[in-house]
């Protein structure tokens, strides 16, 4: 029996529009009933998902992380399966996933790959799929606008990193966890619960989206130029055993500051600090391929 999707691709994407049509085709080819709604900004798409999850099977989109995470707490409240096209700058959550980025293959994925339950991160409400972060990557957030994006691709990311990263300042935190309290001074803190973020750097070397855990770094730089022989670590996620830089994992978290600091997700400012962390264990199903390795 054909299933029946609800079908976005954000079309403000740097591959959105060329890439939409050729998604189509292959999915009507695999036997699909596309609904597709019409949305001028990523902003329409949880209403949308809430109006059809009794009248779809599943859910697919294309775009970038910023529009999976617009839809994620959608997703959660309809328990609909999340099917990806990677059609944004970074994918990190597609790299996570090993979903390819190629369109004939994500279509086969869809069509033929396995549903598999993966975790989220909760901050303040509000679900997200790869990391949480204040500090530097707000501020490289703040930096980036589409048209940077169009243009330079990944490269974007550290070209506002390159940009923003002079003028950062530390601040001070507390982080408690595990029953433990401890003080930072720190230029960015990280909360993940994927593998990748910003562009597939590694959050932890060993890190899933699967391990019901969360992974947190804290920056502890004083200068701009102390970043630079910490990017291969930051490449691989192997900053638990560098000075300045302190690491801990667990299920649940919080992060306090003097005066509130803006939180991404997966790319998105979405809430402030005071800010309390957990992980959902297995709470989304997404199509994945039939073997991951």
């Amino acid at each position: 029996m054909n299933q029946r999707a609800l079908f976005f691709v954000n079309r403000l994407s740097r591959q959105g529009r060329k890439n939409r049509i050729e998604a189509i085709v292959h999915l009507r080819r695999y036997g699909f009933e596309l609904v597709e709604e019409p949305v001028s900004n990523p902003g329409e798409i949880p209403e949308l998902i809430r109006q059809h999850q009794n009248k779809v099977d599943l859910v697919i989109i294309g775009g970038g992380d910023g529009t999976m995470n617009t839809a994620v707490d959608a997703l959660v409240d309809t328990q609909l399966p999340l099917g990806i096209f990677p059609m944004g700058t970074a994918n990190d959550l597609a790299r996570t996933l090993k979903i390819p980025l190629s369109i004939p293959a994500a279509c086969q994925t869809i069509a033929t790959g396995q549903t598999h339950y993966i975790d989220l991160g909760w901050v303040n409400g509000k679900h997200y799929f790869n990391v949480a972060s204040m500090g530097l990557s707000v501020n490289i957030t703040r930096s980036l606008n589409k048209r940077v994006k169009r243009r330079w691709g990944i490269l974007a990311y550290a070209i506002a990193a390159i940009q923003v990263l002079a003028r950062s300042r530390p601040f001070r935190a507390e982080i408690r966890c595990n029953g433990q309290s401890i003080q930072v001074k720190t230029v960015q803190i990280a909360v993940g619960n994927g593998l990748y973020y910003g562009g597939g750097m590694a959050i932890a070397s060993d890190a899933a989206i699967d391990d019901q855990r969360l992974d947190l770094y804290s920056l502890g730089i004083n200068h701009w130029w102390e970043m630079f022989p910490l990017l291969p670590a930051l490449r691989q996620g192997l900053l638990g055993n560098i000075d300045n830089v302190f690491t801990l994992e667990g299920t649940e978290m919080e992060v306090l500051t003097k005066k509130p600091i803006s939180i991404n997700t997966d790319g998105e400012i979405t809430t402030k600090t005071p800010a309390h962390f957990r992980v959902i264990p297995r709470i989304l199903p997404v199509l994945v391929p039939s073997s991951r390795s």
